[in-house]
């Protein structure tokens, strides 16, 4: 078994200001998906659109942060939060879903694009590649937060991590940094210059991340208070068959999609 880095959460704080690690793999993500954009306009001959990019990441991570909070207030703790709505704004207190800030990104992008003739695929595909690397660093925050931590085991990686009582369990936040962030990495960046149709490296990123983490979720403790579909799938491991399907409808639909510009013509 090894030992549980005892790490502070918090950095730095300045009277009642806290800068805490999670806020910091957040801000890290964003960095790194406006560098490695900038860097994929360049080769996509495009580095005029950079003021374009900066605006479609700034509603994007508008909408992810919203939707990541809304989704984990509505599809988890519903009842909790409508008798607690000020609890709603206190996201301090933890408590964000990745399905809720995907929903909310890719709504946020699409009224965005629609609104200065972007083509919502082309720029997805462009930004979807470098999402696994936020997905990466916010695991890392949620294993030093100790929380989404493992299911009981014996295996000689185990830890006991201080909110999950005396018991061994699996460091299932490193497993998720592993897959859902550097493995998935390394394979949407590897396909960055293929000249699919819009929509289809994102059809990838959804079918891709979707089995990882319906595999990963074998080894997380389920969230408390939320019951199991079946008797023994996660609420997370429904999302991720929904996502897997939803990647495999645009697939279908996107594989012939004439518009391949960062501009929808017409």
């Amino acid at each position: 078994m090894l030992p549980y880095p005892q790490i502070n959460p918090e950095i730095v704080r300045i009277g009642p200001v806290a800068v805490r690690w999670y806020g910091l793999m957040y801000l890290l993500g964003f960095l790194a998906a406006y560098y490695l954009a900038r860097k994929q306009l360049r080769e996509r001959g495009h580095p005029e659109l950079v003021k374009v990019l900066e605006d479609v990441l700034f509603w994007g991570g508008v909408g992810l942060i919203v939707g990541a909070r809304l989704g984990h207030v509505f599809f988890y703790y519903p009842g909790y939060y409508l008798k607690r709505p000020l609890e709603i704004l206190a996201v301090w207190h933890g408590g964000m879903s990745f399905h809720g800030g995907l929903i909310g990104a890719v709504v946020a992008g699409w009224i965005y694009a629609r609104r200065r003739r972007l083509n919502f695929f082309w720029w997805a595909d462009l930004l979807v590649v470098t999402a696994p690397i936020g997905l990466g660093l916010g695991r890392l925050g949620n294993f030093i937060n100790g929380e989404l931590y493992g299911r009981p085991t014996h295996v000689p990686w185990a830890m006991v991590f201080p909110a999950g009582g005396p018991v061994p369990r699996h460091p299932s936040q490193l497993y998720e940094a592993l897959g859902e962030g550097l493995l998935l990495f390394l394979i949407l960046w590897s396909v960055r210059r293929k000249d699919w149709a819009p929509g289809l490296k994102l059809a990838l990123f959804l079918v891709l991340y979707g089995v990882i983490r319906f595999f990963l979720e074998f080894f997380r403790e389920p969230d408390p208070g939320v019951g199991l579909f079946f008797g023994w799938m996660t609420r997370g491991q429904f999302f991720c068959l929904l996502m897997v399907l939803v990647g495999a409808v645009l697939f279908l639909v996107r594989r012939g999609a004439p518009e391949k510009g960062p501009y929808l013509s017409g």
